[in-house]
This record gives structure tokens, C-alpha cells and sequence, in this order.
């Protein structure tokens, strides 16, 4: 084998993923798109949103199970796996809320997730469901990693310790564990799949108002700043954000982290790939990629390009070679 291309976040977008497996050198077999020296890797959300989800699924498990390719869950993925769960079984509650007018989430989970509900159903939403709780939530692949949205040694280390495998969702109990805000493998699994936040209000700041007008006082690490040392290095916070009276959000300061603040900083010489930050404009811009980080998420689904990123045994980055669909 000589190299991964490593696949952004697909999310249906069905027809998008077959122009980038042919520009990539992918030909469909008897079963699966397959490259004579190179395998694919997808980091995940396969799912939600665009409108050929069960192409995107049957495309890519008929990748995964004739080797041609392997994988790591998304938040999607395992948001879709905690919608479907009922807890306590018999209850008529689920471990992802949802058809329940006592909890404020409900609806919003049921939204993210109708098309996929729509799209998906009777025993293929069954297979797949099954097929989810089978994914690791890292690789490491000695001269690269892959996770979805942050490698942290920390969590990487609690799923280990705790669970015995890098994919820990074939046990109910473990799914149950990542799905209860007081646990501690629900922490590590937020971290993996959907990224650290650092909390503002923590460090004097005030809330600020995202893009769905939600009042947050959090905002996103931006793990892979290597050299990331105070709030403002840290703090995804660009352009575009207000205050609860509307005023435009202030510059954060230059306050020093702590040392658990800086733990999510991603320090290795080792390069990983991830996906879920929904990117905009060319991939070769330095923002989404550094020395030893690259994201492959491009919004395939909110008007981008559904983006690879070709290894072929590089020690560093090289923008050069992200790929789009010809």
C-alpha cells in the first residue's frame, strides 16, 4: 500500500463522494470502490442533513468490509446511535432525548436527525445502527492518525482504560456511560467527537450569541495551535459573533491558560487528520492546517466540496495535497 487518502465529512452528500473516490483513482468492483495501492479513510458523519444517505452508507461499509477503506465515528454517528437506544429499556426514554416535551433539546435532536430518519429506515436503519456501534473512534496508524474532531491522549487513554478497545460502543453499557453528562467516559467521547471547549465566563468574558442566535459561554479549542498559550490563542471565536444586546463580540484578551487548559493542545510530531469543523473556501488556506494537523471538513453540505487529503508517507503536512472532485 502506498498511502490513505483521508475522506472529510461525507453527511449524504452521495454523488459528491463518487466524483471524489474517481478523482482519487477509485473504481467500483464486483462490490466496492477499490485503488490498487492506497486505501481510503472516512473521518466520520457519514450521515444527516444531505439527501442520498443510504447511497453514502452503502457505498462506504461496502468500502470498509472489502478493506478498501476504514473509518472512525463521527458525533453523528454516535448522536444517531443514542437517539435509537431506549434507557431504561421499556422506559419510552431514549439516551438522546427526543418526542419529549419535558426536555428543551427534544425537537432540535429530532430535526438534526430527520433526514436520516426519512432516508433510512425498516432493517437498513437496523444494519447500519449495528455497523455504527462497531467503529473505532480513533486510528493510529503509526506514520498518521485519524479521529473526528480532536486527538487528545487523555481520552484516548480513558476509553482504553475503561472500555478495553478504541471502539466501545458494541456494549450497551459503555454507550449508556458516554451518553450521562456526570461520567467521565462522556467527557472523553465529547472531547473525541465533538471537540473541547474552554469556558469564557470561567475567565471573565460574557456570552456571546452563535450563529443560531443560542447564547453559549463556551467556545470552541482550537487543539491543533500548537502554539497555542493564552484565550485568545485558544478560543475559536471568529467574526460574526455578538453579545446578548447585540453589540459585535469583543477581541478576547490575552489571559494565560492552565496547565489542563493547555492538555488539549496537540503537541506531537505525528500527523492527524479530523474532520467536524465545517470549513470554508480553498482547503490550502493555513488556517485549516498546520505542520502536523489538517482538517478534511469542507461543508460538502452547506455548498463546499467534499475534500480528501492524499498521505503518502510525509512527515508534515503539504497543503498541496488536499483534493477536490474534478
Amino acid at each position: 500500500m502506498s498511502g490513505y487518502d483521508v475522506i472529510g465529512d461525507v453527511h449524504g452528500c452521495g454523488t459528491q463522494l463518487e466524483a471524489l473516490l474517481h478523482t482519487l483513482g477509485y473504481q467500483i468492483g464486483d462490490s466496492a470502490y477499490r485503488h490498487p495501492t492506497r486505501q481510503a479513510i472516512f473521518v466520520g458523519d457519514l450521515i444527516d442533513r444531505g439527501d442520498e444517505q443510504l447511497r453514502v452508507l452503502e457505498i462506504v461499509k461496502a468500502m470498509v468490509d472489502a478493506g478498501s477503506a476504514q473509518i472512525v465515528m463521527g458525533n453523528h454517528e454516535f448522536n444517531a446511535l443514542a437517539y435509537h437506544t431506549e434507557w431504561p429499556s421499556g422506559s419510552g426514554k431514549y439516551l438522546r432525548p427526543h418526542d419529549d416535551p419535558d426536555n428543551p433539546w427534544s425537537a432540535k435532536n429530532t430535526r438534526q436527525h430527520a433526514a436520516f430518519l426519512e432516508q433510512v429506515q425498516g432493517d437498513y436503519r437496523r444494519r447500519y445502527l449495528d455497523w455504527f456501534a462497531t467503529l473505532p473512534l480513533w486510528l493510529d496508524l503509526g506514520g498518521l492518525r485519524v479521529v473526528h474532531a480532536c486527538w487528545h491522549d487523555d481520552s484516548i487513554k480513558l476509553v482504553e482504560s475503561r472500555c478495553g478497545s478504541s471502539a466501545p460502543f458494541a456494549e450497551l453499557a459503555h454507550l449508556v456511560a458516554a451518553s450521562t453528562e456526570d461520567d467521565p467516559l462522556y467527557e472523553a467521547v465529547e472531547t473525541l467527537l465533538k471537540g473541547p471547549e474552554i469556558s469564557l465566563v470561567a475567565h471573565g468574558q460574557r456570552e456571546y450569541l452563535d450563529k443560531d442566535g443560542i447564547a453559549r459561554d463556551s467556545a470552541r479549542v482550537q487543539w491543533w495551535h500548537s502554539e497555542a498559550r493564552t484565550l485568545r490563542d485558544i478560543a475559536e471565536m471568529g467574526g460574526g459573533f455578538t453579545t446578548s444586546d447585540g453589540e459585535p463580540y469583543s477581541p478576547l484578551p490575552e489571559l494565560e491558560l492552565s496547565g489542563t487548559e493547555r492538555s488539549y493542545v496537540y503537541t506531537a510530531e505525528v500527523p492527524v487528520f479530523y474532520g467536524h469543523y465545517w470549513r470554508q473556501g480553498s482547503p490550502k488556506h493555513r488556517h485549516d492546517w498546520t505542520d502536523y494537523t489538517a482538517c478534511v471538513d469542507f461543508s460538502a453540505v452547506k455548498g463546499g466540496k467534499l475534500t480528501a487529503y492524499r498521505w503518502s508517507g510525509e512527515t508534515t503536512i503539504n497543503a498541496e495535497n488536499y483534493v477536490t472532485p474534478d
